[in-house]
């Protein structure tokens, strides 16, 4: 086969990276387009892995623009590369793009509250893939598995975190600490979210320094008191980093999700939740979610977080693990039956 991936922000190309390596090793062609957005490209390139820039992140009316340009520019990529299949996250590209030219686009996703382009994006698809714990409606074929996008990279069978890693981020084996991700919403679902206000976050990051480092990652620029805190190292290496923490918090979804499969309790403050994290709070306990104006009860949650053994959250990742599958293996599977076959 001839899989053309397309890239729109730095998780998606850990969900994919496992599935190239894989695929290529069984004799398929993989090739990547991607957005320009918060060290998507520089993953790429320290997995080496074969792509071409077709956007840069916009925002605002902006966005319509970049749409249209990255769908015609991802036309004249499949002229040359000529895939069978078309698969990302979202989709909103792949799908448009497929129709028009007749391939198949597989989407990933498992963000409810994006009704606009869910609405777009699902019914031009091929299938669309989600988490068993998805809780929107899909439009199209809808295929289902047990497990978050997260688990195609940091299952056991993908990841093994390494203690020796932390020294690359200025931190001792056994040194406690906390990671909070700041979020710029920028994203055309992003429009109902508040974010935490700058009093917040600087008060935030005053209560977890009582208990140890922390270290921010942020997609926007900190503001001058925070900026001695920003997370530097290789962008390739974070989840070690996650995987040793204290404590996650912020306004990730998708890194909470990480921390949450690594063992880590993660406190998710936004104003949207989703599937997912709701799934890893009330079946496994391993993530809190709260909106802005539950800042509060975040707090509450984070010491209270904090007083437990870690005992309870490598139990809390088992009973996680036992019920999930590795979803890159998934991938393979489905992709391999029901398009090797097909040509």
């Amino acid at each position: 086969m001839r899989i053309l991936i397309d890239i729109l922000h730095p998780a998606h190309v850990h969900f994919f990276r496992n599935f190239h390596g894989e695929m290529r090793a069984r004799g398929h062609e993989i090739y990547f387009t991607a957005r320009d957005k918060d060290g998507s490209v520089e993953l790429l390139r320290a997995f080496d892995l074969p792509h071409q820039v077709i956007s840069r992140q916009m925002s605002g009316a902006g966005l319509a623009v970049e749409m249209a340009t990255r769908t015609s520019r991802l036309i004249r990529v499949m002229h040359s590369f000529k895939p069978d299949v078309l698969t990302g996250i979202m989709g909103p590209s792949i799908a448009a793009a497929g129709a028009l030219r007749r391939v198949p686009a597989v989407v990933f996703y498992d963000t409810e509250f994006a009704e606009q382009t869910n609405r777009f994006v699902y019914p031009l698809a091929h299938s669309v893939c989600t988490p068993d714990c998805y809780q929107g409606k899909v439009n199209g074929r809808h295929l289902q598995y047990a497990g978050y996008h997260e688990l195609a990279y940091l299952h056991p069978n993908r990841f093994q975190p390494d203690p020796a890693v932390l020294a690359e981020f200025g931190l001792s084996p056994g040194e406690p600490y906390s990671i909070v991700r700041f979020v710029s919403w920028q994203a055309v679902h992003d429009r109902r979210e508040l974010g935490l206000s700058a009093k917040q976050k600087r008060h935030l990051i005053e209560v977890l320094q009582r208990r140890g480092r922390v270290l921010i990652s942020s997609e926007a620029p900190l503001t001058a008191d925070l900026a001695d805190l920003a997370l530097h190292g290789r962008v390739d290496r974070v989840h070690h980093l996650i995987a040793y923490a204290s404590l996650m918090v912020g306004e990730s979804a998708t890194m909470s999700s990480e921390a949450a499969v690594l063992g880590v309790p993660a406190v998710f403050i936004a104003t949207t939740g989703r599937g997912y994290t709701d799934d890893q709070e009330h079946r496994y306990g391993l993530v809190r979610h709260f909106t802005e104006d539950q800042y509060d009860m975040a707090l509450s949650a984070i010491e209270q977080i904090l007083a437990e053994p870690e005992t309870t959250w490598r139990e809390a990742r088992q009973r996680l693990l036992a019920d999930k599958i590795d979803v890159t293996a998934w991938m393979i599977n489905y992709f391999e039956t029901s398009f090797a076959s097909a040509r």
